[in-house]
């Protein structure tokens, strides 16, 4: 696709606003702020111009919001991989294996999410530290600035970690827990919406629109579509973990858990993002390598939308792609212009992650974060699909031991939650999920 040139956007708007204010600094206030105020009606008008055009027909049809149509155009599947549990010590392992994966995978990527390759590269240097990195970060670039959740930089240094430190691909995992506890796992996107109330008082993006519209009354079926030009970026894909957790082995009960999720806040490709990693996480308690994973969870999304091709071409392409560097480039080139925190580019990254690694937890990790984009994401969603394929017992303790069975969150109320209670808690939905 062909996006606009935005190149010069921040530019201009840098310069209109410096020369209005040399202009008010001259005498000439009311002129200058009539042009201003010009300039915001004109572009307010040409948002609501954009959002009026219509959508190409064909696409539309096959990216559809409504579950029942969605699950029309999937390819066949084995939607269920278990017939039964595993015994309680294989399970125990494989759900705390895929947590802890998710919780390494995320605090490798927090001090570097958005940076370029470049950039990390060259800090890697300047501290001495390896790249890509295969252990937690030694330094930070802001360790006294706090973060959009109220944490220190410092606190996701390695020398400082005695738990799991917040952020917000650390909670929603703690939320979907607490969604289904209370819900059930037939939770509907009402119910998403009243636990979001309850438990979560901030975030970013589509989730932060989806607070405020909930708070200002606005039909939950309508929350994830006003106002919110960010309905298709990876925020609800990073919310898929607990429910796959809760549905091992089940990738078709783990993506229609998702697709009520992320409706809330997301549409399209952005809720099959959800759909597919929670499939994908799901299915992985039950095969042997990523790929595998990979694979069955391309059957729980529409066939021929945006997001199923990329897949696809990434796993093509993938089987040549040697490192980050490789990675990085195909993506830059397949989604040039495309946001670094949008659904699709992020998890062809996850992929070429998953790919690389194969069982290798600290490969796949290393090189996931080492692609930048929206990096504690997509190494926090492939270390899901790492460790439930190769339980706790399998993850080098160095990369646990400091969390001390500890994570810590902002939700309300809740101060923080604790590996081995959270295994049980996921353990017990599995269970009544399978009638057990």
């Amino acid at each position: 696709m062909n996006y606009p040139d935005f190149s010069d956007f921040a530019l201009l708007q840098l310069n209109l606003s410096e020369y209005a204010r040399m202009k008010c600094e001259q005498g000439s206030e009311a002129e200058s702020n009539k042009i201003i105020e010009e300039v915001r009606e004109y572009i307010q008008k040409a948002m609501v111009r954009i959002q009026e055009i219509p959508d190409d027909a064909e696409l539309t049809a096959n990216e559809p919001d409504d579950l029942d149509s969605i699950l029309k155009l999937r390819e066949n599947g084995p939607r269920r991989l278990w017939n039964s549990l595993p015994d309680d010590q294989t399970l125990a392992d494989k759900v705390e294996g895929a947590l802890t994966g998710r919780m390494i995978g995320c605090m490798l990527g927090v001090p570097v999410e958005g940076h370029t390759v470049e950039n990390m590269e060259a800090w890697c240097q300047y501290t001495g530290k390896q790249f890509p990195p295969i252990d937690y970060w030694e330094n930070v670039m802001f360790p006294h600035a706090k973060n959009f959740y109220g944490a220190y930089g410092y606190q996701y240094m390695k020398s400082n970690m005695r738990s799991v430190p917040i952020d917000d691909d650390v909670i929603y995992t703690e939320l979907s827990l607490l969604i289904m506890e209370e819900c059930g796992c037939d939770f509907t996107t009402e119910d998403v919406g009243k636990i979001w109330k309850k438990y979560l008082p901030l975030a970013c993006t589509a989730e932060e629109i989806a607070i405020n519209n909930l708070n200002n009354g606005v039909p939950v079926d309508k929350v994830g579509i006003t106002d919110n030009p960010y309905r298709q970026w990876i925020g609800a894909a990073i919310r898929s973990d607990g429910l796959a957790y809760a549905a091992a082995g089940m990738p078709e009960k783990a993506a229609r858990m998702a697709y009520h999720d992320a409706f809330l806040s997301h549409r399209r490709n952005g809720i099959y993002g959800e759909m597919f990693l929670a499939a994908a996480q799901s299915a992985a308690f039950a095969v042997k390598s990523p790929v595998e994973a990979i694979e069955i969870a391309l059957t729980e999304i529409p066939k021929n939308c945006n997001l199923h091709k990329d897949i696809e071409w990434a796993l093509k392409v993938g089987k040549n792609v040697k490192d980050h560097k490789d990675a990085r480039k195909l993506v830059d080139e397949r989604f040039d212009g495309m946001h670094i925190v949008h659904t699709n580019n992020n998890l062809c990254l996850i992929v070429f992650g998953l790919m690389i690694g194969e069982k290798d937890i600290v490969k796949g990790l290393s090189e996931t974060v080492a692609m930048g984009l929206d990096s504690d994401c997509t190494s926090a969603s492939a270390g899901s699909i790492f460790g439930a394929i190769i339980g706790k017992k399998n993850i080098p303790e160095y990369l646990y031991k400091r969390f001390n069975n500890t994570i810590d969150t902002y939700l309300i109320g809740k101060e923080s939650f604790h590996f081995d209670d959270m295994t049980r808690r996921f353990m017990k939905l599995t269970k009544s999920l399978y009638n057990v």
